[in-house]
């Protein structure tokens, strides 16, 4: 719990323009982000990205944001996981307008079993549930591209662990549906 209220402390102090906290809290989160980010590549094994390219890139798009407010730890790694899944969908449609043969990118979630989407596929469907339901679309995100478990999408989203069970459910079968059944 002590490293929770220091990753808040740094949180604040980068909010406030320090950036000594921000490197400190990037530094105390890497190992975090170095598992998500190996877990989204861990299906990709043609891949010309690495684990620490997508980290990279990732906090090169967080630092460039204007004004940051992240209300904790758990909200920075969900936003981090989503810079990641954005950074993976450009790298993959900008591989799919090469001229050159390239590998279909593909998400092994290990979420739940040993599921494998084509990312682009799944961005495809993540738009479109956007559209009926935001806050479905966003759990996806928090639970394939950040690795979070219930309990921290519940602490992110301030519901409780079993809404967002319930939620989960109704996106799951939702995506299932949207990526057997392409437009």
């Amino acid at each position: 719990m002590d490293s929770e209220r220091s990753s808040d402390s740094l949180l604040a102090a980068w909010h406030d323009g320090d950036r000594v906290a921000r490197d400190a809290l990037v530094a105390r989160l890497h190992p975090d982000l170095a598992q998500i980010a190996a877990a989204r590549l861990r299906a990709e094994p043609n891949s010309s990205l690495s684990t620490g390219d997508l980290i990279n890139d990732a906090i090169l798009r967080l630092i460039r944001l204007e004004r940051i407010d992240f209300a904790n730890r758990a909200h920075f790694i969900a936003l981090s996981s989503t810079l990641m899944r954005q950074i993976l969908v450009d790298y993959a449609r900008a591989k799919a307008t090469s001229k050159r043969k390239h590998y279909k990118v593909e998400l092994n979630t290990r979420v739940d079993g040993e599921q494998s989407f084509d990312l682009n596929s799944l961005d495809s469907a993540l738009i479109r549930l956007g559209a009926i339901d935001m806050d479905l679309a966003e759990l996806v995100e928090m639970r394939y591209f950040g690795g979070m478990t219930l309990g921290d999408v519940a602490e992110v989203s301030g519901v409780s662990e079993a809404t967002v069970k319930r939620r989960w459910q109704t996106a799951r079968a939702w995506l299932t549906d949207a990526l057997n059944n392409p437009l």
